[in-house]
């Protein structure tokens, strides 16, 4: 049985290891993505927000803490690659059918 905290860990593995379909096929065609400075919605906003990052193999997220209820897990990252310190974050990721179909980050 696939749980939310399962598709997420897949979603984390696809991230630090850089595999951009991996990750993309964790997101629902239209996933809505709030990020602190904009918005992404549907997969292929994903697929392109993230293309250069993985390309240039400069990010990883390291989990320090998580919470799951229901469709929703909860992680707290330190996201490293992205400024040039790393970055304290919580996430919401809301899973719904086997694929991530809104991400909140709260920060």
């Amino acid at each position: 049985m696939t749980t939310p905290e399962n598709v997420v860990e897949r979603q984390l593995t696809a991230y630090n290891s850089h595999d951009l379909e991996a990750f993309a096929a964790t997101y629902a065609p239209d996933v809505c993505v709030n990020r602190r400075s904009d918005r992404l919605l549907g997969r292929e906003a994903v697929r392109e927000a993230y293309a250069d990052m993985f390309a240039e193999g400069r990010c990883r997220a390291e989990i320090v803490g998580r919470l799951t209820e229901g469709d929703w897990v909860v992680d707290h990252e330190i996201a490293h690659g992205i400024t040039d310190e790393p970055l304290r974050v919580l996430v919401a990721y809301r899973v719904r059918d086997g694929l991530i179909d809104r991400v909140d980050f709260l920060r």
